[in-house]
């Protein structure tokens, strides 16, 4: 069978020689520099040179190297609408960013009536009172009365809301205040456009995932929910000799420390080569497990203890899970906490101190 290398895995090319029978195996382009100094010392980047390297490779080292293994349409189609909906969310924070600055100048009262800005009753609040001059037509019965028109489920008595609104500082009123309102309604028909979409690939996901053969596995972890369990299959995908040891994963997800060492000097630093979105999906997870698995809560609160930040302790905590999750994706088996070892050894120990 014949084979080719090439120094990205995905896109119409590498669909093409697939679909054509091809053996296809990937060398990442920073691999590939590195090579480079086998054929000569001037370090050049050029793209018949570097096909000419990619082909001597393939020749001379094809032993060490991993065949492409491309993941089911299912997952295919599931990554492209997890990342759409994590873009749009990308979009979101930038968008909401720009109207917290807006609001920052013309009508700060209301960046600190709500707990969050881009939720559904701080939008609805200001579609309805977009500036100083509406806001000041506000006493706390009518801030009541229009808070209980609008589900408004926060547990902030609308006296303390009012009592926000008339102790910050005043923002725009007149024509300028008038022209920013208009800014402020822009901003937020291009939010809530945005969170309609949102919403709408949220239910597409969960319908694809419903439909996957893994989702019983990434569906067990714990506080996964749909969405999170969706990005997690979608980014670890379904082919399983990609990943023939839990390490090879970790390393991919960037979550396992590089290693370097030169005679006596032994440096272990942060690994910069990494699928980001792996590690994103991944530490995400990770760090919201911790609020509901005792084993994730005391591995972390461990790293803390031993002096790390908060990043550094949830990639600690993410490839302690991946090990986790390659067992489960191995073997088809959803997450069992009665099954999981560690954190039983810890249940143990906690009932055992408590009597």
């Amino acid at each position: 069978m014949e084979a080719v290398a090439i120094e990205r895995g995905d896109g119409p090319v590498v669909e093409a020689l697939l679909d054509a029978g091809f053996t296809v195996f990937v060398i990442h382009p920073t691999q590939l520099k590195n090579l480079r100094g086998r054929y000569g010392s001037a370090g050049r980047k050029d793209d018949r040179f570097d096909a000419y390297v990619l082909g001597d490779v393939l020749r001379t080292d094809r032993r060490r190297l991993r065949p492409l293994e491309r993941d089911t349409e299912a997952t295919v189609t599931l990554r492209a609408t997890v990342r759409a909906r994590r873009d749009l969310v990308a979009h979101r924070v930038a968008l909401t960013n720009q109207l917290r600055a807006h609001l920052g100048v013309c009508f700060p009262a209301a960046l600190g009536l709500f707990a969050d800005l881009d939720s559904a009753i701080s939008l609805a609040f200001l579609r309805r009172f977009t500036d100083q001059t509406r806001a000041d037509w506000l006493s706390p019965k009518r801030l009541a009365a229009w808070l209980a028109a609008n589900g408004y489920g926060g547990r902030t008595d609308p006296s303390v809301l009012h009592r926000r609104l008339a102790e910050a500082p005043r923002g725009l009123t007149g024509p300028d205040g008038d022209a920013r309102a208009a800014i402020t309604l822009g901003l937020l028909a291009a939010i809530e456009a945005i969170n309609t979409q949102i919403s709408a690939l949220a239910d597409r996901i969960e319908e694809q995932l419903a439909l996957h053969p893994d989702a019983a596995i990434f569906t067990s972890l714990p506080r996964a929910g749909k969405v999170r369990a969706a990005r997690l299959l979608a980014e670890i995908g379904d082919a399983r000799g990609r990943y023939t040891t839990p390490d090879a994963l970790t390393a991919l997800a960037g979550v396992a420390p590089t290693t370097r060492q030169s005679g006596k000097v032994t440096v272990v630093a942060f690994r910069w080569a990494a699928d980001k979105q792996l590690r994103d999906a991944v530490c995400d997870f990770a760090g919201d497990s911790r609020h509901a698995n005792p084993w994730a809560a005391d591995l972390y609160r461990r790293a803390r203890a031993r002096g790390h930040d908060h990043p550094h302790a949830v990639r600690i905590l993410a490839r302690a899970w991946l090990h986790v999750i390659w067992r489960c994706w191995q073997t088809n088996t959803p997450y069992d906490p009665a099954r999981h070892g560690a954190l039983q050894t810890l249940l143990q120990q906690d009932q055992q101190a408590a009597a």
